[in-house]
């Protein structure tokens, strides 16, 4: 009697298929691809440790010389520049698709408490829309929104708002000539450096201290929605921890995907699951 072939599964697969993964089977097809760029792969275990060999180097000197060492302007440019030409478009859709559900998430809280506060307007769906300080929009947006719920008694109102949980068309410009097509992890790592450049070294330490919040709105959005699911996604970032000495492009990636979970859970919450359509082959 013969063996049985040894089961030689795929990490792809099995990844893709998770059934407690809550995103658009596309969205989650598209991270699969960037995460299997070769990128991902060779280059970012380098770029890693040199990125925050940078930092670290930057951080020192700027305590020396505590002046702004890059006009805000140029690192937008910067940025930009290098999105157009040195990353993927997969990667540069992801980036924009993260702006736009950060904004989804605050907004949702904004309608669903009492706070004093508008909602916020900063959902670029162009490589553009990244310029004018939206980097330091989107971590400030994070701040008012928390300041503003200072004493706002957190519950679930009689109906909740779902409204502007939409996800334009974004426009990553794939057709455009690119020198390289990095993964979003190896972009963002490059990304840090000028952007450390640019910021004051107080104005870094609050970009790098909004990703620990995600706690925060996960506990936030409990409250608001009467769903513990947000909770299932929390990783003991206190807000009160206060260490900037981390990896930051390690940090702001998962703080992405924990703002895919919720903001897919809120998308179910109002209209039903995602679609599951599982009939894809990483091998």
């Amino acid at each position: 009697m013969s063996a049985s072939p040894r089961s030689d599964p795929s990490m792809w697969d099995a990844v893709h298929a998770d059934p407690s993964v809550p995103l658009d089977r596309a969205v989650v097809s598209q991270i699969i691809d960037d995460q299997r760029r070769l990128s991902r792969r060779w280059l970012y275990p380098v770029v890693r440790i040199l990125s925050r060999v940078a930092i670290a180097l930057v951080s020192i000197v700027k305590r020396v010389l505590p002046f702004r060492w890059m006009p805000l302007a140029m690192m937008d440019w910067l940025c930009v520049w290098f999105l157009r030409r040195g990353v993927s478009p997969d990667a540069v859709d992801l980036l924009l698709r993260h702006f736009v559900i950060e904004t989804n998430l605050v907004n949702f809280i904004i309608r669903n408490t009492p706070v004093d506060m508008e909602p916020v307007t900063l959902r670029p769906t162009t490589l553009a829309g990244l310029g004018d300080q939206a980097v330091v929009e989107h971590d400030v947006n994070v701040y008012d929104v928390l300041i503003a719920l200072d004493h706002v008694d957190l519950t679930r109102p009689e109906q909740l708002d779902f409204a502007q949980l939409d996800i334009p068309a974004l426009d990553a410009e794939r057709g455009r000539r690119r020198l390289f097509r990095l993964d979003i992890q190896t972009a963002l790592c490059l990304m840090n450096i000028p952007f450390a450049m640019a910021l004051t070294v107080e104005e870094y330490r609050r970009a790098v201290h909004s990703i620990r919040f995600d706690d925060s709105f996960l506990e936030i959005l409990s409250l608001v929605c009467d769903d513990t699911t947000f909770r299932h996604w929390k990783m003991g970032g206190m807000s009160l921890w206060m260490d900037s000495n981390v990896d930051v492009p390690q940090m702001v990636y998962r703080h992405a995907l924990v703002c895919e979970y919720a903001h897919a859970h809120l998308v179910k919450l109002a209209r039903g699951a995602y679609p599951r359509d599982t009939d894809v082959a990483f091998d």
